[in-house]
């Protein structure tokens, strides 16, 4: 599988897993600007058509 064109970078598949969750895999390098750990907690919510992903604060 060869890396994907610099303008498509971005564009993710939705992925359904057997037990009826769905996930995305998010860029590495997003998650490493934005300094998030492995299990650390964040809050989904939906706007309109969006999906925002956010820092959960306690």
């Amino acid at each position: 599988m060869g890396r994907r064109a610099v303008e498509n970078r971005n564009i993710r598949k939705l992925t359904k897993t057997k037990r009826g969750s769905a996930f995305v895999r998010i860029p590495i390098e997003m998650v490493r600007n934005l300094k998030w750990r492995d299990k650390q907690n964040l809050v989904v919510r939906q706007s309109g058509k969006k999906i925002i992903i956010e820092d959960w604060s306690r």
